[in-house]
């Protein structure tokens, strides 16, 4: 990444679109506090999202990464992040995630076991259960990487839902997705190509100027 510069504002959702390769990834790992920049920084509320203790960070963010991962645990255990909790907001986070009737179908429910290499849920369903666990606690910041790759019509469905509800109650939501179903959510979309933003404004905006004919217009003014 080099010199990417940007600001959102609370209840913002924001489309992060270009090539594999491009630092769509690491981005997001920056976001969320995992990687420190080697200059600059990031900052929720001014405060260093590197630099944040942990605990109070994680009560803040919500990160839903590209290469899911599960800690052996039951579903429950799993969507409240392995904390103590109060079964409404596990529920909450569920229903959000539009997996709650899903749960109820498990043998044990929501004290059903889940770790790798069990195969009980589909990829489909470890996606929206990892969505659930990026919902919980109806978090201030909301990070989603790729959060439809695995996801059928109605996961979709339940995704932007989800996307709508978290920018009614004023979270700023950033998710890299590419299906134009999805990107319809933002309202605004950034465009990274080798490590540096090539667009970046309104989502129509940019649309707009991704689209061939807008393409093409800019080629013969730069010739």
């Amino acid at each position: 990444l080099r010199g990417l510069t940007f600001s959102l504002s609370p209840g913002e959702v924001l489309g992060i679109a270009g090539p594999s390769g491009a630092g769509k990834s690491t981005l997001a790992r920056c976001l969320t506090g995992i990687l420190r920049p080697t200059a600059g920084g990031v900052y929720l509320d001014g405060h260093s999202t590197y630099l944040w203790e942990r605990g109070s960070f994680g009560r803040a963010v919500g990160y839903l990464p590209q290469s899911l991962s599960l800690i052996d645990g039951t579903v429950r255990q799993t969507i409240a992040r392995m904390q103590e909790s109060d079964p409404r907001d596990v529920i909450r986070a569920a229903q959000l995630a539009g997996i709650h009737d899903m749960i109820g179908k498990l043998p044990f429910g929501y004290d059903t076991p889940v770790r790798e290499g069990l195969h009980m849920l589909s990829g489909g369903q470890m996606q929206r259960l990892a969505l659930a666990r990026a919902l919980f606690g109806d978090p201030k910041l909301l990070i989603l990487d790729e959060p439809n790759s695995n996801l059928d019509g109605t996961g979709e469905q339940a995704l932007i839902a989800a996307i709508a509800d978290a920018r009614a109650r004023g979270a700023i939501v950033i998710m890299i997705a590419h299906r134009p179903s999805v990107m319809a959510a933002a309202d605004k979309i950034m465009v990274i190509e080798h490590g540096v933003i090539t667009q970046f404004g309104p989502r129509t905006d940019v649309i707009e100027m991704l689209s061939p004919e807008a393409r093409l217009s800019s080629e013969r003014r730069r010739s």
